[in-house]
């Protein structure tokens, strides 16, 4: 069966870019089109446009223009962090052990892995059952070789807002860097980085309504980061590779207006996810909402929901077929069989697992949207359920 009706529910995945972003963007690629490096007038137009996004992105966080370098994206940033910090310590002599936690994205875990394999020493902090790593579980894993700690802000599956002020005090008490992912914070939640006494932060232009293929470095004025990528004197010296201007010059402005609609996207976000879960848990039984229980400590627009006895890949076709869009868990590891390793942190057992489904709403969703897929999703999960009794009773499973 399908429909005519088109509802997007995997904002964490990526958003569209907006009108206003694609309207500053398009100029960059035709006739404001010069290299940055250059010092003739239409490649100081260009510098100057990356200076305003800077200013713009800064802005959104609570830094200074100058603590802003622009990456690929979340990935890049994330391994730039880990690998050159840690590189740069080693060979300073002061230590080889990284901290992280069980439930960050592969972007983090999978570089902690590379570097495992490279002579560092990395330790994975257990979380609570709602996803929090707690300041106590930092504590007892800091040792005298600890040169880096790095906690994603919100989780990308379950959506649990991290103590990251607390966390940060913990690692500065120790005189080590604290990193965040921040890529489904920033645009999701106020964010001032000197307050929160953070050393380096992560994120992502197509997760606020810009670009994809632009993110962005934080690193606090004072804090030695090596080179990434070698080559030309790009991005303060820091990141070689001529700039992707149309993507920063989107990226900024997608920073300037999500800071303007902050307040505006929480509520909307807030509402819509809490009436979406109030009617699955009305509607449909045997279902758990995996993550914070309190609403206001986790991502606004997530709602992370287990179904018993059924297959989170099957609710997830079922759904397509009907116009709606929805994930089993972050859109980088979606076609991996293995369960989510965030839910298996938390203790939900794989067969449960298995049978989860991400929803992320943004601004475009409206009531009529969640409706509609409530709508669907009892009828998708009484199908699903039904022939889930069959093939038991028939020793299928």
């Amino acid at each position: 069966m399908t429909e005519s009706r088109k509802v997007y529910l995997d904002y964490s995945a990526t958003t569209p870019v907006r009108d206003e972003v694609l309207k500053e963007m398009l100029p960059y690629f035709t006739e404001h089109f010069g290299n940055a490096s250059s010092l003739y007038t239409i490649g100081l137009e260009s510098k100057a446009a990356i200076d305003k996004a800077r200013e713009q992105v800064a802005n959104l966080i609570g830094a200074s223009p100058k603590e802003i370098y622009f990456t690929g994206g979340g990935s890049e940033s994330d391994n730039w962090v880990l690998e050159s910090i840690a590189n740069d310590m080693k060979s300073k002599g002061k230590g080889n052990h990284i901290i992280t936690s069980r439930i960050e994205h592969h972007a983090v875990l999978h570089t902690c892995q590379f570097l495992e394999k490279n002579g560092y020493e990395v330790t994975y902090l257990d979380v609570e059952k709602d996803g929090t790593v707690t300041p106590e579980a930092l504590e007892k894993a800091i040792r005298d070789d600890t040169v880096l700690i790095s906690i994603m802000y919100i989780n990308n599956e379950i959506g649990t807002i991290e103590p990251i002020r607390e966390l940060a005090e913990v690692a500065h008490k120790h005189g080590i860097l604290f990193h965040t992912d921040a890529v489904q914070a920033v645009g999701n939640t106020p964010i001032d980085v000197k307050a929160a006494g953070i050393d380096m932060l992560s994120m992502s232009s197509h997760k606020i309504y810009g670009p994809k293929g632009e993110g962005a470095l934080y690193v606090r004025r004072g804090v030695r980061i090596p080179s990434f990528i070698h080559g030309g004197a790009q991005e303060m010296g820091k990141r070689a590779g001529t700039e992707n201007l149309a993507g920063i010059v989107g990226f900024g402005k997608a920073a300037e207006l999500a800071k303007q609609n902050l307040k505006n996207h929480v509520r909307h976000c807030s509402e819509l996810r809490d009436y979406l879960v109030q009617q699955i848990m009305e509607k449909i039984p045997d279902v758990y909402l995996n993550g914070p229980a309190d609403m206001s400590r986790r991502h606004p627009g997530n709602a992370n929901i287990t179904f018993e006895y059924i297959e989170g890949e099957s609710i997830l076709l079922l759904l397509d077929s009907f116009g709606i869009a929805v994930s089993t868990g972050s859109a980088c590891s979606s076609k991996s069989l293995e369960p989510s390793h965030v839910l298996s942190a938390i203790g939900v057992p794989d067969e449960m697992i298995h049978g989860t489904i991400r929803f992320t709403v943004g601004d475009f969703t409206t009531k009529e949207d969640i409706d509609y897929t409530v709508e669907c999703l009892v009828k998708v999960v009484e199908r699903l359920r039904e022939i889930s009794s069959v093939n038991s009773q028939k020793g299928w499973n």
